[in-house]
C-alpha cells in the first residue's frame, strides 16, 4: 500500500501541495510544501494550547475553541487552494 502512496504522490504534473485522500473525502499532502503546511497547523495548534493553558480566565475554551476553528479553516482555505478539489474516494484509480 505504501508503494502505490509514493506513485500516487509522484504522478503529480500540475505541482499540487495536496492530492485527493484515495479512501475518503479530504487531502493527503504530496510535496514539501504541503507538509511544511501540516507541520505549522500542529505546530500553532501546540502553541496555542500552550499559551491558552497560562492564561487565568473564564473564557479559555471559548478562545481555544476560536483559535482551532481559525486554523482548521486556514488549513482548509491553503489545501483547497494548492490541491485538488475533494472529493469522496474509496480506492487506488482504474488505469
Amino acid at each position: 500500500m505504501f508503494k502505490n502512496y509514493i506513485a500516487y504522490a509522484k504522478d503529480n504534473p500540475r505541482g499540487l501541495w495536496f492530492k485527493q485522500k484515495r479512501f475518503g473525502w479530504g487531502w493527503t499532502p504530496v510535496k514539501w510544501q504541503g507538509w511544511l503546511v501540516i507541520g505549522a497547523y500542529v505546530a500553532l495548534l501546540f502553541a496555542a494550547t500552550k499559551t491558552i493553558n497560562k492564561a487565568a480566565t473564564n473564557d479559555v475554551p471559548a478562545i481555544f475553541l476560536v483559535l482551532v476553528i481559525l486554523l482548521t479553516a486556514t488549513l482548509f482555505a491553503v489545501a483547497y487552494k494548492k490541491g485538488e478539489k475533494p472529493k469522496w474516494n474509496w480506492g487506488w484509480p482504474k488505469k
